[in-house]
């Protein structure tokens, strides 16, 4: 499970969603009150980036770990950027802004990982 890349969670559910049914992703779910008096709306696509979000802050949070789990993390995590990113080009139904956001944070995802895990690794090395 630890090397479960979580992004592919979002992936997958927008995918569904996409492809069965598109307007869960355009409607309005609930309105969160501000204090101006106005209510911000949230959409099925919006409700989608919120959860990347939360999950990418997991991501790059288990990137800290140089386990062998946290390496095959990374390389299913580009596997996941490179299916998102497949998606966007070609699928017409993720041709929109709510999924270029989601495809950034996998790109995200696989940089941040690779990049800790680096700097963490050489950190590693130079201090026994």
């Amino acid at each position: 499970m630890a090397s479960f890349p979580l992004l592919a969670i979002v992936v997958v559910i927008y995918s569904i969603f996409a492809l069965a049914a598109p307007g869960w992703l355009d409607a309005v779910l609930f309105g969160l009150p501000l204090l101006s008096g106005m209510v911000l709306p949230f959409r099925g696509g919006d409700v989608l980036l919120v959860l990347g979000l939360i999950l990418l802050c997991v991501e790059v949070y288990r990137a800290t770990s140089s386990s062998t789990g946290a390496i095959l993390n990374h390389v299913l995590s580009l596997v996941v950027f490179i299916i998102a990113l497949i998606e966007l080009i070609v699928m017409p139904q993720m041709a929109n802004m709510t999924f270029f956001l989601i495809v950034l944070m996998t790109a995200s995802d696989v940089i941040a990982g690779f990049t800790v895990t680096i700097s963490t690794a050489r950190r590693d090395l130079q201090h026994p």
